[in-house]
């Protein structure tokens, strides 16, 4: 039998990084032809991420441009798709989580009628304009997906409730794949500003703040709130990777420029930051996928937002939902640097989101699902 004609679309940092050990995985075995499909919604973040996992583009349709917009993104996929699913006319495409990359992915496919995994499946906040546009995004390729690849049991029930057509897998995340191969004990980061660190004699702090829903208000009282933490704490620094948005930057910058022991640096490649975050006393995020990573580090992590489709963390007890309130924020973070018991207790190695062995179970249940494997793939299992 010829091998399974396998897809994968995604255009964005977070996305590659989670995809690339599915993509390695699937190119390692013989009964899958795998073909990599960028959209280029992000460009030198998604680059940095191909080239440290040694990945080569089938296609790329260099969408990216100046203040896109959401509907530039999606128009844009969708044309860019045309010809791409008309030439290679894979079996399967596979296209991961939430942005509108994955998307416009899915929908080409189904307008192509070539069925869709969806990986990272069954996340949800129940609130469609928060994240936005992430939360309406998966939801919709949810309907269009004909496998769905969840990374823990809430993601699953989720899908149930909702009364989803297909076959749903329990997987775990591929990030922790990932991440088995980016933290290194003696790893040498290539941004000066964290080479000057001091991890053992300061407690670090790491931060990111990107969303669009925290655009405006929320964002600044993130800032504010930062900023008030590294006035009183003098052993305290900041590294903030901060976003290429103008928006984010003008923010960021605007208040947080030019502080002692603050370091506002371009984002950083998907090794440095396993590695930063893995060197850091806490991380301060609104991103998803930090609020899987930082908890496999044993790292307490602040959520900046008024919600999470990552409950499974919060449960466990290393993820605090912190909100997008000045005061909130502070109070939460000054425990964590006060309270020794309180800052332990997050601090325990909960990992709900996976074993490293997500990208294996994705690809049996692709091969089970095409009929090259006599049996199901077993469940991911984690103890919460």
């Amino acid at each position: 039998m010829k091998p399974i004609k396998v897809m994968s679309v995604f255009g964005t940092r977070p996305e590659a990084i989670k995809m690339a050990p599915l993509v390695m995985h699937l190119q390692s075995r013989p009964e899958f032809q795998s073909i990599c499909c960028l959209t280029g919604q992000h460009r030198e973040m998604l680059d940095s991420v191909m080239q440290i996992f040694r990945l080569k583009a089938d296609y790329d349709l260099q969408i990216m441009q100046t203040r896109q917009t959401l509907s530039s993104i999606t128009s844009r996929t969708l044309l860019g798709m045309e010809s791409v699913l008309e030439e290679a006319k894979p079996d399967l495409i596979l296209v991961h989580g939430d942005t509108s990359t994955t998307f416009a992915g899915a929908l080409a496919a189904f307008y192509h009628k070539i069925p869709v995994g969806h990986v990272e499946a069954g996340l949800r906040t129940w609130d469609k304009y928060s994240p936005y546009p992430e939360e309406m995004n998966r939801t919709l390729v949810g309907d269009i997906a004909e496998l769905h690849f969840c990374p823990t049991q809430n993601n699953r029930d989720n899908l149930l409730r909702e009364g989803l057509r297909g076959e749903m897998f329990l997987t775990g995340n591929t990030v922790i794949d990932a991440m088995q191969t980016t933290v290194r004990p003696d790893y040498v980061f290539q941004t000066k500003a964290l080479n000057d660190l001091d991890f053992t004699g300061r407690r670090v702090i790491t931060l990111t703040c990107h969303r669009r829903e925290n655009y405006g208000k929320p964002m600044e009282n993130v800032m504010q709130a930062v900023k008030t933490l590294v006035e009183r704490h003098e052993d305290v620094e900041v590294v903030y990777p901060v976003h290429l948005s103008p928006v984010v930057r003008e923010c960021a910058f605007g208040i947080l420029g030019g502080l002692p022991r603050v370091h506002l640096i371009d984002p950083i490649d998907v090794e440095e930051m396993h590695n930063l975050m893995a060197r850091s006393y806490l991380v301060m995020t609104d991103s998803g996928g930090l609020q899987e990573e930082a908890p496999a580090l044993g790292k307490p992590v602040l959520v900046l937002r008024r919600e999470t489709e990552r409950p499974e963390a919060v449960r466990a007890g290393t993820v605090r939902l912190a909100g997008v309130e000045q005061e909130a924020i502070l109070r939460h973070a000054e425990e964590l640097l006060t309270d020794r018991e309180a800052y332990q207790q997050m601090a325990r190695a909960v990992n709900p989101y996976g074993d490293g062995h997500a990208s294996e179970r994705i690809a049996d249940a692709i091969a089970w699902h095409f009929g090259l494997r006599p049996e199901r793939p077993a469940d991911f299992t984690a103890s919460e």
